[in-house]
């Protein structure tokens, strides 16, 4: 028996010794300061990575998930939001994955009972970009590329609403979120889409949001209407994230510069703040401004 035992203790060291060792391998996956299409795990589906500049493999960096927009594809979103030269001067990772469903020459997101811009609502043969999302989190954590508890999600317009939608079914494995054009709290109530339906939105955790908005987009207005995928506000969707954060406090609205002012809620649980930051005059575009988009997350972290 004691032999038997020994041989346990012995097979279980070799086994804590090879997990350890995996652990702190050094990152491999590309060259810093370059953006590289990396196939992710099992998957069968590759995203854009673009490791920072100054980037050191044996230190994992925070991840920023940059989402497009519907009908987009991720090289256009990351060469349009300028976001890698804002990592390049932070030291934060981008990866800009194609969403799971092939429209004309881009791509839409499946966010489930939501239809996308054809129309059609995503079915149960549409692939799984929640699980794809949170594979590329393991995979990029295994490979030692990154802290898997700074990771934090951005987006535009269809990508600011999977944005969203991560804030509310994973919110285990992302540290903030910004939606861009885009924020929601769960789906329009079908019984009266102007208020954002409760059970479709229940984090696991308050999530930290902050979502960048113009005044004047026609496509996803913040004064609400719109596409059935809209309907509600966007003060809605800030006040509902409020009350899931247990937030106690209003902001004061305040002019962060001539053209942008900042809304929202303090006082929230772990920190978890609400901030809407809109573009007096801003469309239908990438309004975010990308400092403040990344000191806000900065942050924050899941530990």
């Amino acid at each position: 028996m004691k032999r038997w035992i020994g041989l346990f203790a012995a097979l279980l060291g070799l086994m804590t010794f090879s997990q350890a060792a995996q652990a702190s391998a050094p990152c491999g996956i590309g060259q810093a300061g370059a953006t590289q299409a990396i196939a992710i795990g099992r998957t069968g589906r590759t995203m854009l990575i673009h490791l920072p500049a100054g980037f050191d493999p044996a230190n994992p960096a925070p991840l920023v998930f940059l989402l497009h927009g519907s009908g987009g594809t991720g090289e256009k979103m990351l060469a349009s939001s300028r976001l890698a030269e804002t990592a390049d001067r932070h030291g934060f990772i981008v990866a800009a994955p194609d969403a799971g469903i092939a429209v004309d020459r881009g791509f839409v997101w499946n966010i489930p009972g939501v239809p996308t811009i054809t129309g059609a609502v995503p079915g149960p043969g549409d692939p799984d970009d929640v699980a794809y999302l949170t594979a590329a989190i393991r995979y990029l954590a295994d490979q030692g590329c990154i802290d898997d508890s700074r990771v934090y999600a951005t987006g535009l317009s269809g990508g600011g609403r999977m944005t969203s939608w991560l804030g509310c079914v994973a919110a285990d494995r992302f540290a903030a979120i910004a939606p861009v054009v885009g924020l929601r709290a769960g789906n329009p109530r079908k019984d009266q889409p102007d208020e954002p339906d409760p059970a479709t939105c229940r984090p696991s955790r308050p999530m930290p949001v902050i979502a960048f908005a113009g005044d004047a987009d026609t496509t996803n207005p913040i004064q609400g209407g719109g596409a059935g995928y809209w309907s509600y506000t966007m003060h809605a969707a800030e006040q509902r994230w409020a009350q899931l954060n247990g937030c106690t406090q209003v902001r004061d609205t305040r002019w962060v510069i001539d053209t942008v002012y900042e809304e929202g809620y303090a006082a929230c649980r772990d920190g978890a703040d609400v901030v809407g930051r809109i573009t007096a005059g801003g469309g239908h575009s990438w309004v975010a401004d990308n400092e403040a988009l990344w000191a806000f997350f900065a942050a924050r972290s899941l530990r």
